[in-house]
């Protein structure tokens, strides 16, 4: 059958239909930080891991992957090693920046895995619960399986 449109003011959205809304990143944070937050910030409301009580840490992991690819910047532009002459001759050090972007990729490898950003991760963290040891042994025993 045929009849008058639906008007945008009449049509009730599903609930799946429903977005949540993003949370603006903290004022605290860093223009790079800003724009891992925009980019990630989205998929975590929407497998809803990013409750108001974690955003600081969101923040954090985001300002470590701003860190890390700040970091890989500069070496890639000055390199990761520079020669110095010792009493033993010429030896290379790393530069400082290496040794930094180390340790902003040990942050952000440690939130990721609280926030499930890898694919181990995701998996640890989309399981609902332990379950129960005697579960199936007791389905069958009560002839429910």
């Amino acid at each position: 059958m045929r009849g008058q449109k639906p008007k945008v003011s009449n049509v009730i959205p599903m609930k799946g239909d429903l977005a949540a809304p993003v949370p603006e990143a903290p004022g605290w944070m860093s223009a790079e930080g800003r724009e891992v937050w925009d980019r990630l910030a989205p998929v975590l409301v929407a497998k809803k891991r990013l409750e108001p009580a974690f955003e600081d840490p969101f923040a954090v992991y985001c300002e470590a992957v701003a860190d890390v690819i700040r970091f890989t910047g500069d070496i890639a532009a000055f390199g990761s090693w520079y020669e110095v002459e010792t009493r033993n001759g010429r030896q290379q050090k790393k530069r400082a920046v290496w040794g930094q972007r180390q340790d902003a990729i040990a942050v952000m490898n440690q939130l990721a895995a609280r926030f499930g950003l890898t694919p181990v991760d995701e998996a640890r963290v989309r399981v609902t619960g332990q379950g129960d040891l005697f579960d199936e042994i007791l389905k069958t025993l009560d002839g429910a399986d």
